[in-house]
C-alpha cells in the first residue's frame, strides 16, 4: 500500500483494484507534461500559447482547499469545480486571472482556455468577465501562489503575446481560440489518462501512417479491377479513379469532385486523399457524411480495406451536454486515427463547439484531407458560418477540402443589391474531373418521369398498387412515418428501410438487398432518403417522392446503377399525400418545382443544379441563427481588441438538427435469427466498466434516436431505461420490430414482411 505524502501537491488521486491508494499524480509533473503536450499539438498555430495554458491550467490545485479535497475522495472527480457542491474545490480560475494580470487584454486568450478546460469555453459578457471579477476567484489565485508553486511553472520566459499573428485575423480569432482549447483539453485528458489507466494510454499512438495504408488501398483497387465486369460503367469508374490519383499532386486547398451517382466517388475520393497525403505530408483523411443513418456503409467499406485504422464517429452514443462525467470525457474521441468517418453534425458542430469533449479533436484537423461527401446537403440555414470556417481551415491550418457530389451546390461568392443576401463563398475551388459534362452524358442511364400535375398528390394505397406491378422496385419517401405508412400498404415480402432501424440492422438489410438484386430475386423496398447516400443498390425502377432536385438526382443514382439494363432505367417522381412541413424540405420542393416547371426533357441535366441551388439559397437566411455575429470580436461599439466572443452562445445556436431535442436509445437487435448476442455483451460491459471509447464505438451500431417526448413516454411505460445520463436502453423485448425497427409509439407491430 502506498502512503501518501501529505505535503506533496497532487493533481489526481486514485485507488487500485485492491482498494489501496496508488502513488498520486504529482501536480507539478502534470502541469509540465500538459504544457509540453499542448505545445506539441499546437506547434503549427500557437505552441507558446498552448504551452503556457498547459502549465497554468491547474494552478488552482495548489490551494490547500483543493489538496484537502483530493485526499478525501476515493478516485478522480473531474467535475469537482463544475457542480458547486459543498466541499468541492474550484481550481480553474487561478491560472486565468494570472494570465490577465501578466498580459492584460491579450491574457484573455489564455483565460478562455484555462477557465474553460473542464466546463467549456464561456461567453465573455455575462460569463468569463464576471467570473474573473469575483473576489473568490482572486482568492483562488492568492491562495495558490501562497503555496509557492515551482518558479519555473510561473515563469512565462520570453513569451510576448502577439495578436497580429492570429490565423485569419479578427475573423479567424474564434476558431484559433477553439484550436488552442483543443490542444489544451486533449493534452489534459491524455496526461490524466496516463495516470489513471496506463494500459489504455499505452494503446494510443499505435496507428499506422497514411503512407503505410496506401499499399493496402492499391491492392484492394487492383483486385476490384481484376474481378470487375468489363462494362462501360466500370471503364468510366477506372477513368475517374485515374483522374483522382493524378489530381492528388495538385497544391493543397479547395477541390470539387463532380461525378454522377454510381461513378465510384467514395473510393476515388479516397484515392485522391491518399495520393495528396503522400505528396504533401497530410496526416489523416476525414470522410464526412450527411446522415448518421448511412455512416455505417462507408465505414464498412473502408474497414474492409484498412482494418482497425478506421474510426467511425457520430453522436448517437455520446452523453448529453451538461451530463458529462470524467469517465465519459476520457471516452470521447480525439480523432487521432489516420482515417475518420464521421457525420456533418459531428464535424461542423465540433468546429463551433464550446464543450471540452466536442472541441478535443479539433487540433487533429491540421494537415488533414477532409472529404465532404454529398456536399449539396450542407444546411442552408448555417451555410455562411460553415463556408467561413472551411475557408479558415484551408488558408491557415493546412486542410485540404474536397466537395464530393453528383450535384454541386452553388457555393461561390455572390453579391446582390440587397447585401443581406450576399454570400462569402468558397472561391478558387478546383475541379478534379477534367470534363464533368462529358462524364454525365456517358453515365446517363435513366429516364425521369415527372408528375403530370405538380399539385395532385398520390395516396399511399394507389401508389402501393402501382409499385406492386413491378417485381423489383425501390420507393423513396421523405419521412420515417411515410415509410411505415407506405410499407403497411404493400404486399407481403416488401422490405422496409429507415433510421428507426439501428445501424447493425440497416447494414445487414442493405447487404441482403444487394445479394437479392444480384441474384435476380424480386425485391420491393420502401425506404427513407437514407438510401440516397453511400448505398450502392441497383434497381430497374425507382419511385421518388417530390423533394429537392438534388434528392431526385440521388434517387436516380439507385436506378440502373451498373448500366446492365437493355435500355434505360425508369425513375418516377410523385407528389406524396402529405405536403412537406415548413422548413428545408418544403423549400427544396418549391425550388425544384420552380426549376423544372415546363421542362420536357432531361430534368437532371447538370446545368440545372446551379439554378436550383441559387433558388434554394435565395429563399433562406444563410446565417439564420446569427452565428457569425456571436463569434465576431467587435460587439456594438466595442473595439475588436476587447477579444469579447460569445463562444457558448454560438455553440448553443449551432445545432444542425432542427429538432435538437433528440435522445439516443440503444436497441437490442440480435441479428437475422435472433442468435447474435453481441449487444448483450456490450451492454453488460457498459454496466460493469462504464463508458469506454471502444465500447461507445460498438454501441453506435445499435443506436436509434427519438424525439425526447417519445423517449420520455417509453421511459414512463418502462419500455426503456436510462443506463447512463442521457443514454437509454431498450427494456421491452417487443419494442424493436425485426423488420421495421424501433416502434416510437410503444405498441407491438405485426411483422408481415420478410425478416432479413
Amino acid at each position: 500500500m502506498f502512503h501518501m505524502d501529505k505535503t506533496q501537491p497532487i493533481a489526481h488521486a486514485a485507488k487500485d483494484d485492491t482498494g489501496n491508494w496508488r502513488a498520486p499524480h504529482d501536480l507539478a509533473d502534470h502541469l509540465r507534461c500538459v504544457g509540453q503536450l499542448a505545445a506539441d499539438f499546437a506547434k503549427d498555430f500557437g505552441a507558446d500559447w498552448a504551452h503556457l495554458a498547459g502549465r497554468w491550467h491547474d494552478l488552482g490545485k495548489y490551494r490547500p482547499r483543493f489538496q484537502h479535497y483530493i485526499r478525501q475522495v476515493s478516485g478522480f472527480e473531474a467535475d469537482a469545480h463544475i457542480k458547486g457542491e459543498t466541499g468541492k474545490a474550484p481550481h480553474s480560475t487561478a491560472g486565468a486571472i494570472l494570465a490577465t494580470d501578466r498580459f492584460g487584454v491579450a491574457g484573455r486568450v489564455l483565460a478562455y482556455l484555462i477557465a474553460g478546460h473542464h466546463a467549456g469555453l464561456s461567453d465573455w459578457f455575462g460569463g468569463l468577465d464576471a467570473r474573473l471579477d469575483l473576489p473568490a476567484s482572486r482568492a483562488e489565485l492568492d491562495e495558490s501562489l501562497a503555496q509557492n508553486p515551482p518558479a519555473e511553472l510561473l515563469d512565462a520566459g520570453d513569451f510576448k503575446p502577439d495578436l497580429r499573428a492570429v490565423p485569419g485575423g479578427k475573423d479567424g480569432f474564434a476558431l484559433w481560440v477553439r484550436m488552442l482549447f483543443s490542444a489544451l483539453v486533449d493534452a489534459d485528458f491524455l496526461d490524466t489518462e496516463r495516470y489513471m489507466d496506463a494500459d489504455k494510454f499505452a494503446e494510443r499512438n499505435t496507428w499506422p501512417a497514411l503512407t503505410e495504408l496506401a499499399p493496402r488501398f492499391d491492392t484492394h483497387m487492383a483486385e476490384l479491377a481484376r474481378t470487375a465486369a468489363r462494362t462501360p460503367v466500370n471503364a468510366l469508374r477506372a477513368e475517374i479513379l485515374a483522374q483522382c490519383v493524378a489530381a492528388g499532386a495538385l497544391a493543397p486547398g479547395l477541390f470539387s469532385l463532380t461525378v454522377p451517382t454510381g461513378g465510384g466517388k467514395t473510393l476515388s475520393g479516397m484515392a485522391f486523399a491518399l495520393e495528396h497525403a503522400r505528396r504533401h505530408g497530410k496526416r489523416r483523411v476525414i470522410h464526412v457524411i450527411p446522415y448518421t443513418s448511412i455512416i455505417e456503409q462507408t465505414a464498412d467499406i473502408f474497414r474492409r480495406i484498412f482494418g482497425d485504422a478506421v474510426i467511425e464517429h457520430h453522436s448517437n452514443a455520446e452523453s448529453e451536454p451538461g451530463q458529462e462525467t470524467s469517465a465519459s470525457r476520457l471516452a470521447c474521441e480525439n480523432w487521432d486515427a489516420p482515417i475518420v468517418v464521421t457525420t456533418n453534425v459531428q464535424f461542423f458542430e465540433s468546429l463551433f463547439a464550446s464543450r471540452t469533449s466536442r472541441c478535443r479533436k479539433l487540433h487533429n484537423l491540421v494537415d488533414a484531407v477532409v472529404i465532404l461527401d454529398e456536399a449539396q446537403l450542407l444546411p442552408p440555414d448555417f451555410l455562411q458560418p460553415i463556408l467561413d470556417v472551411l475557408n479558415l481551415l484551408t488558408r491557415h491550418y493546412g486542410v485540404t477540402v474536397v466537395l464530393s457530389t453528383a450535384t454541386q451546390p452553388a457555393l461561390a461568392t455572390r453579391a446582390y443589391f440587397d447585401a443581406r443576401q450576399n454570400l462569402r463563398g468558397l472561391d478558387g475551388v478546383r475541379e478534379i474531373i477534367k470534363d464533368p459534362d462529358a462524364l454525365y452524358q456517358k453515365l446517363d442511364r435513366v429516364n425521369v418521369r415527372l408528375p403530370a400535375d405538380w399539385q395532385a398528390p398520390t395516396d399511399w394505397p394507389t401508389l402501393a398498387e402501382e409499385l406492386a406491378r413491378h417485381d423489383s422496385v425501390l420507393a423513396i419517401v421523405n419521412r420515417r412515418a411515410d415509410a411505415r405508412e407506405l410499407w403497411e400498404q404493400m404486399p407481403g415480402g416488401t422490405l422496409h428501410l429507415s433510421a428507426l432501424m439501428c445501424g447493425a440492422h440497416r447494414s445487414r438489410l442493405i447487404e441482403a438487398i444487394k445479394l437479392r438484386l444480384k441474384a435476380g430475386i424480386p425485391t420491393r423496398v420502401v425506404s427513407t432518403q437514407l438510401v440516397e447516400a453511400g448505398v450502392d443498390v441497383d434497381f430497374p425502377v425507382v419511385y421518388r417522392a417530390l423533394a429537392g432536385l438534388d434528392s431526385i438526382a440521388q434517387a436516380a443514382g439507385r436506378c440502373n446503377r451498373e448500366g446492365r439494363l437493355q435500355g434505360k432505367g425508369e425513375v418516377v417522381v410523385f407528389v406524396p399525400p402529405k405536403p412537406a412541413p415548413p422548413g428545408l424540405l418544403q423549400q427544396g420542393e418549391n425550388a425544384c418545382r420552380h426549376v423544372l416547371h415546363g421542362v420536357a426533357d432531361a430534368p437532371l441535366a447538370r446545368a440545372r443544379f446551379a439554378a436550383y441551388f441559387e433558388r434554394l439559397y435565395s429563399g433562406c437566411k444563410l446565417d439564420q441563427h446569427a452565428i457569425c455575429d456571436a463569434l465576431f470580436m467587435a460587439h456594438g461599439k466595442l473595439p475588436a481588441d476587447s477579444l469579447a466572443v460569445s463562444f457558448r452562445t454560438a455553440a448553443e445556436k449551432f445545432r444542425l438538427i432542427a429538432d435538437e431535442d433528440r435522445v439516443p436509445i440503444v436497441v437490442k437487435y440480435r441479428g437475422t435469427d435472433g442468435g447474435d448476442d453481441s449487444i448483450d455483451k456490450w451492454l453488460n460491459a457498459l454496466r460493469k466498466e462504464g463508458p469506454q471509447r471502444w465500447l461507445m464505438r460498438k454501441l453506435q451500431r445499435y443506436t436509434v434516436t427519438l424525439h425526447r417526448a417519445q423517449a420520455m413516454t417509453l421511459l414512463n411505460h418502462c419500455d426503456i431505461e436510462e443506463i447512463l445520463p442521457g443514454l437509454f436502453v431498450q427494456v421491452s423485448d417487443w419494442l424493436y420490430d425485426p423488420v421495421t425497427g424501433l416502434n416510437p409509439d410503444g405498441m407491438p407491430l405485426n411483422s408481415r414482411s420478410t425478416i432479413v
